[in-house]
């Protein structure tokens, strides 16, 4: 089977600071990868390097089978990658459709039916459609970010710390929403903090360290692996 994500070589940096160093990684049709790491290890710049918001300054980028490396974010978008941001960003002086409609701009299909599925996996912002999106809760704003990014039926999302700063009761709700979407066809390349839900929802897994992957294999062995859980899941 061939990757639906082939990143190679990727290199960026920020000035004099180089963030990542060489990235080699690939996501298949149908997995969840989650890449783990301590804060500053290169995570979230590797995603922002993909989807065209950093230019990498060495290595390519294959999208199912294309090289897009550097292309702008709205091209990626209708090719079938869509980003989850850090921080959810939203636009918080739009209602809750505005926002789900700012998803769908950049997609192809049938804007009422692609409401409704987001609507049944998210009942919450069905009740809330004409709420502005800065007066939902965090887990709720969370929910609304993942939703936009659903709206342009993306084949590969990239999910940046989607458990960062939610209540607990939110973060479950949350991954057991990205194995729904998984399980529903839609590839994922999984960023996140909690490193032990990443492990145990994800297919395979990498870990990022000093912009290098340092260790790469199937999610439980490195559940399983002593120094992972050591530096990554308190024991």
């Amino acid at each position: 089977m061939e990757p639906l994500l082939d990143i190679q070589g990727l290199a960026a940096a920020y000035g004099p600071i180089q963030a990542l160093r060489g990235v080699d990684l690939k996501v298949y049709p149908g997995e969840i990868v989650a890449l783990i790491g301590s804060n500053g290890a290169g995570k979230s710049t590797l995603l922002m390097t993909l989807c065209g918001i950093v230019r990498p300054r060495a290595g390519r980028v294959i999208y199912e089978g294309q090289d897009v490396t550097g292309l702008p974010p709205h091209v990626l978008m209708r090719q079938g990658m869509a980003q989850v941001p850090e921080g959810r960003r939203i636009f918080p002086g739009m209602s809750v459709l505005e926002n789900l409609q700012m998803g769908a701009a950049a997609g192809h299909g049938d804007f009422k039916a692609d409401l409704e599925r987001i609507y049944l996996l998210f009942p919450a912002l069905r009740e809330r459609a004409r709420q502005l999106g800065g007066t939902l809760s965090g887990g709720e704003q969370q929910m609304l970010a993942i939703a936009r990014g659903l709206m342009s039926r993306p084949k590969l999302l990239l999910l940046d710390e989607p458990s960062l700063g939610l209540a607990p009761r939110f973060v479950k709700r949350i991954f057991r929403i990205i194995q729904e979407i998984n399980r529903a066809g839609t590839s994922i390349l999984l960023v996140e903090q909690n490193a032990y839900l990443a492990l145990k929802d994800a297919h395979r897994a990498s870990v990022l360290a000093g912009g290098q992957i340092v260790l790469e294999g199937t999610a439980q062995s490195l559940l399983d692996n002593p120094d992972v859980r050591r530096a990554y899941l308190g024991g």
